[in-house]
């Protein structure tokens, strides 16, 4: 358990290089002006790592108790990984 928490969080930590560049060119979006959407799209960019931070606090919290539970809450970051993927690949 221990070491699925450190080896997905090493992998999140490791994902914040190529998320620091994405972030910055994110803004681009703006280029046109403002609308929702580039707002949306910057602000969920954006929430990544405090989704890596919170998810890890919390799984550390309740991994004892509750093993399934930190378990589903430490894969609440890769959702943002595989979204970044997925958008990789179709465009």
């Amino acid at each position: 358990m221990k070491a699925y928490l450190i080896i997905l969080q090493a992998i999140y930590v490791l994902c914040l290089i190529p998320w620091f560049v994405f972030w910055g060119l994110s803004f681009m979006s703006f280029d046109m002006g403002f609308s929702w959407a580039n707002i949306t799209f910057v602000g969920t960019i954006t929430l990544y790592p405090v989704a890596v931070i919170a998810c890890s606090i919390v799984a550390w919290l309740i991994h004892k108790r509750k093993k399934r539970t930190a378990i589903i809450l430490n894969l609440v970051p890769s959702l943002w990984i595989l979204g970044f993927l997925s958008f990789m690949l179709f465009v």
